[in-house]
Protein backbone atom coordinates (compact mmCIF):
# COMPACT_ATOMS: atom_id res chain seq x y z
CA UNK A 1 0.00 0.00 0.00
CA UNK A 2 1.39 3.74 -1.02
CA UNK A 3 -0.89 6.56 0.59
CA UNK A 4 2.12 8.52 0.85
CA UNK A 5 3.88 10.56 -1.81
CA UNK A 6 7.38 11.80 -0.46
CA UNK A 7 6.28 11.46 2.90
CA UNK A 8 3.31 13.67 2.89
CA UNK A 9 -0.54 11.20 3.54
CA UNK A 10 -2.44 10.94 0.26
CA UNK A 11 -5.99 13.43 0.29
CA UNK A 12 -8.36 13.18 -2.40
CA UNK A 13 -10.42 16.13 -4.03
CA UNK A 14 -12.97 15.38 -6.15
CA UNK A 15 -12.59 17.76 -9.32
CA UNK A 16 -16.34 19.31 -9.02
CA UNK A 17 -18.13 22.14 -7.39
CA UNK A 18 -20.12 19.51 -5.21
CA UNK A 19 -17.76 19.30 -2.46
CA UNK A 20 -16.69 23.01 -2.34
CA UNK A 21 -17.82 23.80 0.49
CA UNK A 22 -15.86 21.05 2.40
CA UNK A 23 -13.07 21.96 0.91
CA UNK A 24 -12.93 25.52 0.76
CA UNK A 25 -10.98 26.30 3.78
CA UNK A 26 -9.02 22.95 4.20
CA UNK A 27 -6.02 23.19 4.24
CA UNK A 28 -3.73 20.19 4.48
CA UNK A 29 -0.82 22.10 5.44
CA UNK A 30 -2.14 22.73 9.17
CA UNK A 31 -3.00 19.12 9.52
CA UNK A 32 -0.29 17.29 12.11
CA UNK A 33 1.34 15.05 9.63
CA UNK A 34 2.70 15.95 6.48
CA UNK A 35 -0.45 15.53 3.55
CA UNK A 36 -1.07 16.89 0.37
CA UNK A 37 -4.42 16.49 -2.06
CA UNK A 38 -5.09 15.07 -5.36
CA UNK A 39 -7.26 16.47 -7.34
CA UNK A 40 -9.36 14.48 -9.97
CA UNK A 41 -12.71 13.26 -10.88
CA UNK A 42 -14.45 10.77 -9.05
CA UNK A 43 -13.74 7.48 -10.55
CA UNK A 44 -10.28 8.44 -10.79
CA UNK A 45 -10.55 8.80 -7.22
CA UNK A 46 -12.74 5.56 -6.67
CA UNK A 47 -9.98 3.71 -8.04
CA UNK A 48 -7.36 4.95 -6.73
CA UNK A 49 -8.74 4.05 -2.68
CA UNK A 50 -9.56 0.94 -3.52
CA UNK A 51 -5.87 0.45 -5.09
CA UNK A 52 -4.73 1.90 -1.88
CA UNK A 53 -3.01 4.94 -3.15
CA UNK A 54 -5.27 7.12 -1.37
CA UNK A 55 -4.97 7.93 2.23
CA UNK A 56 -8.76 9.69 2.94
CA UNK A 57 -10.92 10.88 -0.15
CA UNK A 58 -14.75 11.85 -1.19
CA UNK A 59 -15.48 8.41 -3.26
CA UNK A 60 -18.61 7.61 -5.06
CA UNK A 61 -21.47 5.90 -2.63
CA UNK A 62 -20.86 3.37 -5.31
CA UNK A 63 -17.50 2.35 -4.91
CA UNK A 64 -17.40 3.01 -1.04
CA UNK A 65 -19.64 -0.07 -1.71
CA UNK A 66 -17.53 -2.04 -3.34
CA UNK A 67 -14.47 -1.87 -0.97
CA UNK A 68 -16.47 -1.28 2.58
CA UNK A 69 -14.63 -3.88 4.27
CA UNK A 70 -11.40 -2.20 4.00
CA UNK A 71 -12.72 1.42 4.31
CA UNK A 72 -13.73 3.53 6.82
CA UNK A 73 -16.97 6.13 6.53
CA UNK A 74 -15.70 9.61 8.03
CA UNK A 75 -18.37 10.86 10.11
CA UNK A 76 -20.98 13.39 9.56
CA UNK A 77 -20.09 13.94 5.43
CA UNK A 78 -21.43 13.10 2.68
CA UNK A 79 -22.88 15.28 -0.75
CA UNK A 80 -26.56 14.15 -0.67
CA UNK A 81 -29.69 15.75 -1.23
CA UNK A 82 -33.54 14.94 -0.50
CA UNK A 83 -34.86 15.50 -3.57
CA UNK A 84 -33.75 17.20 -6.94
CA UNK A 85 -29.69 17.45 -6.98
CA UNK A 86 -29.57 19.36 -10.26
CA UNK A 87 -26.18 17.81 -11.26
CA UNK A 88 -26.88 13.97 -11.81
CA UNK A 89 -29.34 14.11 -14.82
CA UNK A 90 -30.26 11.78 -18.12
CA UNK A 91 -31.07 14.25 -21.16
CA UNK A 92 -33.59 12.19 -23.36
CA UNK A 93 -35.84 12.80 -26.36
CA UNK A 94 -38.69 11.09 -24.63
CA UNK A 95 -39.47 10.84 -21.14
CA UNK A 96 -37.63 7.68 -19.26
CA UNK A 97 -39.98 5.39 -18.84
CA UNK A 98 -41.05 5.39 -22.55
CA UNK A 99 -36.93 4.43 -23.37
CA UNK A 100 -37.05 1.49 -20.82
CA UNK A 101 -35.20 -1.01 -23.28
CA UNK A 102 -33.55 2.00 -25.12
CA UNK A 103 -29.78 2.72 -25.54
CA UNK A 104 -28.17 4.74 -22.76
CA UNK A 105 -24.35 6.18 -22.77
CA UNK A 106 -22.90 6.60 -19.84
CA UNK A 107 -21.12 9.49 -18.07
CA UNK A 108 -17.08 7.75 -17.19
CA UNK A 109 -16.47 9.77 -14.42
CA UNK A 110 -18.44 8.40 -11.77
CA UNK A 111 -20.01 4.75 -10.37
CA UNK A 112 -22.90 5.97 -8.08
CA UNK A 113 -24.85 7.66 -10.62
CA UNK A 114 -24.19 5.02 -13.05
CA UNK A 115 -25.62 2.26 -11.04
CA UNK A 116 -28.52 4.72 -9.87
CA UNK A 117 -29.18 4.58 -13.16
CA UNK A 118 -29.54 1.21 -13.75
CA UNK A 119 -31.53 0.60 -10.38
CA UNK A 120 -33.87 2.58 -11.65
CA UNK A 121 -34.33 1.68 -15.11
CA UNK A 122 -34.52 -1.71 -13.90
CA UNK A 123 -36.05 -2.02 -10.69
CA UNK A 124 -38.48 1.57 -10.99
CA UNK A 125 -39.36 1.36 -14.95
CA UNK A 126 -39.00 -2.67 -15.24
CA UNK A 127 -37.20 -2.03 -18.30
CA UNK A 128 -33.84 -3.65 -19.49
CA UNK A 129 -31.73 -0.92 -21.49
CA UNK A 130 -28.47 -1.04 -23.57
CA UNK A 131 -25.74 0.75 -22.06
CA UNK A 132 -22.18 1.73 -23.13
CA UNK A 133 -19.56 4.20 -21.82
CA UNK A 134 -18.77 7.38 -23.31
CA UNK A 135 -16.88 10.41 -22.43
CA UNK A 136 -18.67 13.54 -21.27
CA UNK A 137 -19.55 14.96 -24.10
CA UNK A 138 -23.29 15.55 -24.60
CA UNK A 139 -23.76 15.55 -28.60
CA UNK A 140 -21.43 12.81 -28.77
CA UNK A 141 -23.51 10.95 -26.26
CA UNK A 142 -26.70 10.95 -27.66
CA UNK A 143 -25.42 10.50 -31.72
CA UNK A 144 -26.36 7.07 -31.16
CA UNK A 145 -27.68 6.51 -28.10
CA UNK A 146 -31.57 7.26 -26.90
CA UNK A 147 -30.44 8.98 -23.90
CA UNK A 148 -27.26 10.13 -21.81
CA UNK A 149 -26.41 10.47 -18.37
CA UNK A 150 -24.24 13.47 -17.16
CA UNK A 151 -23.05 14.17 -13.69
CA UNK A 152 -20.85 17.59 -11.91
CA UNK A 153 -20.17 20.29 -13.53
CA UNK A 154 -20.57 18.67 -17.11
CA UNK A 155 -24.64 18.46 -16.40
CA UNK A 156 -24.72 21.53 -14.94
CA UNK A 157 -23.26 23.38 -17.99
CA UNK A 158 -25.56 20.93 -20.45
CA UNK A 159 -28.73 22.12 -18.68
CA UNK A 160 -28.04 25.23 -19.12
CA UNK A 161 -27.85 24.83 -22.56
CA UNK A 162 -31.22 25.07 -25.49
CA UNK A 163 -30.77 21.34 -27.14
CA UNK A 164 -34.28 20.44 -26.72
CA UNK A 165 -33.26 17.33 -25.14
CA UNK A 166 -35.97 16.42 -21.91
CA UNK A 167 -33.73 16.72 -18.65
CA UNK A 168 -34.60 14.17 -15.98
CA UNK A 169 -32.74 14.48 -12.25
CA UNK A 170 -32.03 11.08 -11.22
CA UNK A 171 -32.62 12.65 -7.52
CA UNK A 172 -35.74 13.66 -7.96
CA UNK A 173 -36.94 10.42 -9.55
CA UNK A 174 -35.03 7.92 -6.13
CA UNK A 175 -36.90 10.64 -3.91
CA UNK A 176 -40.32 10.15 -5.60
CA UNK A 177 -39.89 6.15 -6.18
CA UNK A 178 -38.41 5.44 -2.59
CA UNK A 179 -39.41 8.31 -0.17
CA UNK A 180 -35.69 8.82 0.59
CA UNK A 181 -32.91 11.23 -0.58
CA UNK A 182 -29.88 10.33 -2.28
CA UNK A 183 -26.51 9.86 -1.00
CA UNK A 184 -24.15 10.04 -4.03
CA UNK A 185 -20.33 10.74 -2.41
CA UNK A 186 -18.99 9.97 1.11
CA UNK A 187 -15.46 10.99 2.76
CA UNK A 188 -13.80 7.41 3.19
CA UNK A 189 -10.55 6.23 5.31
CA UNK A 190 -8.12 3.39 4.85
CA UNK A 191 -8.57 1.06 7.54
CA UNK A 192 -5.51 0.92 8.40
CA UNK A 193 -4.50 4.76 8.09
CA UNK A 194 -7.43 5.60 10.95
CA UNK A 195 -5.76 2.57 12.96
CA UNK A 196 -2.22 3.68 12.82
CA UNK A 197 -2.66 7.51 12.55
CA UNK A 198 -5.82 8.46 14.84
CA UNK A 199 -5.12 11.41 15.90
CA UNK A 200 -4.26 12.62 12.57
CA UNK A 201 -7.61 11.59 11.20
CA UNK A 202 -9.25 13.01 13.80
CA UNK A 203 -7.72 16.51 12.60
CA UNK A 204 -8.91 15.99 9.76
CA UNK A 205 -11.98 15.81 10.04
CA UNK A 206 -12.02 18.36 12.88
CA UNK A 207 -10.87 20.37 9.21
CA UNK A 208 -13.40 19.20 7.42
CA UNK A 209 -16.03 20.13 9.43
CA UNK A 210 -15.02 23.33 10.24
CA UNK A 211 -14.64 24.16 6.22
CA UNK A 212 -18.20 23.04 5.95
CA UNK A 213 -19.92 25.10 8.45
CA UNK A 214 -17.99 28.13 7.30
CA UNK A 215 -18.62 27.75 3.66
CA UNK A 216 -22.29 27.24 4.52
CA UNK A 217 -22.71 30.56 6.94
CA UNK A 218 -21.71 32.39 3.72
CA UNK A 219 -22.28 31.23 0.38
CA UNK A 220 -20.74 34.40 -1.38
CA UNK A 221 -17.17 33.26 -2.21
CA UNK A 222 -18.07 29.74 -3.29
CA UNK A 223 -20.77 31.01 -6.00
CA UNK A 224 -18.40 34.11 -6.87
CA UNK A 225 -15.68 31.44 -7.46
CA UNK A 226 -18.02 28.81 -9.58
CA UNK A 227 -19.45 32.08 -11.77
CA UNK A 228 -15.55 32.82 -12.77
CA UNK A 229 -14.66 29.09 -13.42
CA UNK A 230 -17.91 27.77 -14.43
CA UNK A 231 -19.95 30.31 -15.65
CA UNK A 232 -23.62 30.53 -14.63
CA UNK A 233 -25.04 32.76 -12.05
CA UNK A 234 -24.87 33.93 -8.19
CA UNK A 235 -28.48 33.22 -7.47
CA UNK A 236 -28.32 29.47 -9.40
CA UNK A 237 -24.89 28.55 -7.51
CA UNK A 238 -26.75 30.08 -4.38
CA UNK A 239 -29.56 27.59 -4.90
CA UNK A 240 -27.28 24.46 -5.47
CA UNK A 241 -24.96 24.62 -2.69
CA UNK A 242 -27.96 25.37 -0.89
CA UNK A 243 -29.96 22.24 -1.72
CA UNK A 244 -27.45 19.78 -1.52
CA UNK A 245 -26.72 18.23 1.99
CA UNK A 246 -23.45 17.97 3.72
CA UNK A 247 -24.43 15.62 6.74
CA UNK A 248 -24.95 12.26 6.88
CA UNK A 249 -27.77 11.25 9.89
CA UNK A 250 -29.71 8.02 10.19
CA UNK A 251 -32.09 8.52 7.77
CA UNK A 252 -29.65 9.42 4.97
CA UNK A 253 -27.63 6.51 5.77
CA UNK A 254 -31.21 4.70 5.73
CA UNK A 255 -31.58 5.71 2.05
CA UNK A 256 -27.84 4.69 1.31
CA UNK A 257 -28.68 1.41 2.78
CA UNK A 258 -31.58 0.39 0.38
CA UNK A 259 -29.45 1.80 -2.56
CA UNK A 260 -26.59 -0.93 -1.79
CA UNK A 261 -29.42 -3.80 -1.34
CA UNK A 262 -30.87 -2.81 -4.99
CA UNK A 263 -27.11 -2.96 -6.03
CA UNK A 264 -26.88 -6.51 -4.95
CA UNK A 265 -30.02 -7.31 -5.90
CA UNK A 266 -29.19 -6.42 -9.36
CA UNK A 267 -25.60 -8.02 -9.23
CA UNK A 268 -24.22 -4.43 -9.18
CA UNK A 269 -22.25 -5.70 -6.03
CA UNK A 270 -20.99 -8.72 -4.91
CA UNK A 271 -21.52 -8.42 -1.29
CA UNK A 272 -23.56 -7.00 1.80
CA UNK A 273 -22.23 -4.09 2.69
CA UNK A 274 -21.70 -2.71 6.09
CA UNK A 275 -20.99 1.00 7.13
CA UNK A 276 -18.39 1.39 9.28
CA UNK A 277 -17.70 4.81 10.78
CA UNK A 278 -14.93 5.91 11.90
CA UNK A 279 -15.17 8.04 15.25
CA UNK A 280 -12.08 8.62 17.54
CA UNK A 281 -10.82 4.81 16.87
CA UNK A 282 -13.69 3.52 17.32
CA UNK A 283 -16.12 2.19 14.81
CA UNK A 284 -19.87 2.37 15.20
CA UNK A 285 -21.59 0.14 12.77
CA UNK A 286 -25.01 2.04 10.84
CA UNK A 287 -28.12 0.46 11.95
CA UNK A 288 -29.32 -1.85 9.55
Amino acid sequence: MNIRENEDILIGKIKYTNVWPVFHYFEASRLPLPASLVTEVPSRLNRRMLEHTLGLSPVSSFSYGHGSEELLLLPDLSVSTDGPVHSILVFSRKPLKEIRNGTFALTNTSATSVNLLKIIMERAYEGKPTYWDSEPVLEKMMEDSDAALLIGDHAIQASWKDHGYIVTDLGEVWREWTGYGMTFAVWAVQRSLAEQYPEFVSAVCEAFQTSKARSLSNLKPLADEAMTQIGGTASYWNHYFHNLRYDFPERRQAGLALYFAYARELGLLDHEVRMNIWNDNKLMRVKE
